[in-house]
This record gives structure tokens, C-alpha cells and sequence, in this order.
């Protein structure tokens, strides 16, 4: 098996060509890691989400990694690692560009908004808050490719 450094552009291809990764974010010493679909544009992934641990956990701290692979032929893979730092983007005056900007990028994808509208078993209440839309400022990127 041969292991490869990948370069920023192919880093960029592998985010770009994925919707799903892994967001790792930590409160108090604990990490907490959760599968999240997002759009990637400029240098940053965008998500939309209910509220919930993850966005609880990046408010406090907002330094995240991201992590999104791909399976090759036989025992081949492909992996990105982010560094970032996550960025709410309210529904509020001074963050309209930006909540647009965020809704284009997601829109372009078929049904963007289910993963993150749904929440499992439990029903929504009239009390809960509404979604959330956010962003991942990428700040270092990293990749490995290894084929046979």
C-alpha cells in the first residue's frame, strides 16, 4: 500500500465532491464527534441545523475539525482533515449577505435542508428554537491518499 500526501487543490476537490463529513467539536475537555451534511464554497462549509449538542458545544467553543473520506478501488482511501472555526450565521440584521450566501451555496443541492431539519424520535416543540444555519472557516487543511 502506498500512503500519499495530498496537495490544497486535491484537498479542495475531495471537499467539494462530498455532502457528508464528520464534525468534531469539545466542551470541557470532552470531544464530541457527529455526522454533518454541508455545502463547501469559497473557504468554508456551510450547514444548516436544529438546535442541539453540536451547536450548543460550538457556541462555547468554536475551534471545530472536520474530517470527510472517500473509499477507493480495493483497500484504497482518500481523507481531508479541516481545522476551522465555526461561525453562526443568524437570521439578523449585518448577516443577511452571508445567510444568503449560505442558502445559495446549500440550495444547489437536492433536499439540503432534511438532514438537518429532522431530529431523531424526538418531536418538535412549539417552545424549541428554529434552525440554524452556519459556517466552518477552513483554517488548515490536510490530506492522505493511500492505494494498492
Amino acid at each position: 500500500m502506498l500512503i500519499r500526501t495530498l496537495s490544497a487543490l486535491e484537498c479542495t476537490r475531495l471537499l467539494s465532491a462530498n455532502r457528508v463529513g464528520r464534525l468534531a467539536c469539545a466542551k470541557d475537555g470532552q470531544p464530541y464527534v457527529v455526522p454533518f451534511h454541508y455545502a463547501h464554497s469559497d473557504a468554508h462549509l456551510y450547514a444548516f441545523s436544529m438546535p442541539g449538542k453540536k451547536i450548543e458545544w460550538m457556541r462555547v467553543n468554536p475551534l471545530v475539525s472536520v474530517q470527510v473520506d472517500e473509499h477507493g478501488q480495493g483497500r484504497g482511501w482518500r481523507s481531508v482533515v479541516v481545522d476551522g472555526r465555526y461561525e453562526e450565521l443568524p437570521d439578523r440584521i449585518g448577516h443577511k449577505l452571508q445567510l444568503d450566501h449560505a442558502w445559495s451555496v446549500l440550495s444547489k443541492h437536492a433536499d439540503w435542508w432534511e438532514p438537518g431539519a429532522l431530529k431523531p424520535v424526538v418531536p418538535a416543540t412549539a417552545d424549541s428554537a428554529p434552525h440554524v444555519f452556519f459556517r466552518i472557516l477552513i483554517e488548515q487543511v490536510s490530506g492522505r491518499e493511500a492505494s494498492e
